[in-house]
């Protein structure tokens, strides 16, 4: 598909407040703040992942919302997302294996297709799928576009 098509597709759905509108369904709203100590604390626990200044922050703002979405996207069917760490307990181990292979440090976020894939962020602010392979959304705006609207992320291992 024509990435000049995929992103006049997205302008446009974007500026339609359909990315914010989903969120808001969500739950979210500007400055929403959820504690997150308890997710820091479950996964530090394990040795295997720190939680980071920028998943605190993105965790702070999205943590616990729940998008229960589905039907045709711009490039790939829109799945139901949801941002709790929590579910991603038992993974620790992929998540730092391939946070040694992009060289980043990714943090559990979430799932992804109703717990198919998995959902991190890099220190960076930057989204990734974490599966048998590992993909990326791009920076949190961007990702989350991307999620809403349901444009595939970019695979890199």
């Amino acid at each position: 598909m024509d990435q000049a098509w995929v992103e006049a597709a997205a302008a446009v759905r974007r500026d339609a407040g359909e990315v914010e509108e989903t969120l808001r369904a969500a739950g979210w709203q500007p400055g929403r703040r959820v504690p997150v100590q308890q997710w820091r604390e479950m996964l530090e626990a394990t040795g295997l992942a720190r939680m980071h200044e920028a998943a605190e922050r993105f965790l702070t703002e999205f943590g616990g919302l729940d998008v229960q979405i589905s039907g045709p996207g711009i490039t790939c069917a829109r799945t139901p997302f949801n941002f709790d760490p929590e579910l991603a307990v038992g993974e620790e181990d992929r998540f730092a294996d391939w946070s040694s292979t992009v060289g980043r440090d990714i943090f559990p976020i979430g799932e992804l297709d109703e717990g198919r894939f998995f959902l991190g962020i890099d220190e960076t602010s930057e989204i990734y799928l974490i599966e048998t392979w590992v993909a990326t959304f791009g920076p949190v705006r961007e990702a989350l576009e991307k999620l809403v609207l349901g444009i595939s992320p970019r695979r890199i291992g």
